[in-house]
C-alpha cells in the first residue's frame, strides 16, 4: 500500500527529472521510522539530478502518507536506486551486443 501511495505521490510531481521514475520496492522498518524507496530510471539524464528531484520531492511524498495511510507514524524516507534493475539492465545491454555481434 505504501508503495502504491509513493509511486502516485511522486507521479503528481511535477518535475520533469522524474519523468521516467518507476518505484520497485520499498522496505520499512519494523519500528515504521525509515523506510527505503527503490526505483529504476531508464531516463539517459543526469542519476544526481533525478536523486536531487527525489529528495526535494521526499517531503511532499511524506505528507501525502500521512495523509492517506493511517499508521502510528510516517516514516522517513530515503531513495536508493534499485541495483536489480540496472544490473538486469546491463545484461540486457550486453545480450544485445553480442546478438548483433553474431548477426541475428
Amino acid at each position: 500500500m505504501l508503495q502504491a501511495v509513493v509511486a502516485e505521490a511522486l507521479e503528481r510531481t511535477d518535475d520533469d527529472r522524474l519523468g521516467l521514475l518507476t518505484v520497485t520496492g520499498l522496505h520499512v522498518d519494523p519500528d515504521l521510522r525509515h523506510a527505503v524507496v527503490f526505483y529504476a530510471t531508464r531516463a539517459k539524464g543526469d542519476a544526481e539530478a533525478v536523486a536531487e528531484a527525489l529528495e526535494e520531492a521526499r517531503v511532499p511524498v511524506q505528507a501525502a502518507i500521512g495523509r492517506e495511510v493511517r499508521m502510528k507514524r510516517t516514516p522517513l524516507l530515503r531513495f536508493e536506486r534499485d541495483p536489480a534493475m540496472d544490473a538486469g539492465w546491463r545484461i540486457e545491454e550486453i545480450l544485445r551486443a553480442e546478438r548483433e555481434r553474431k548477426g541475428e
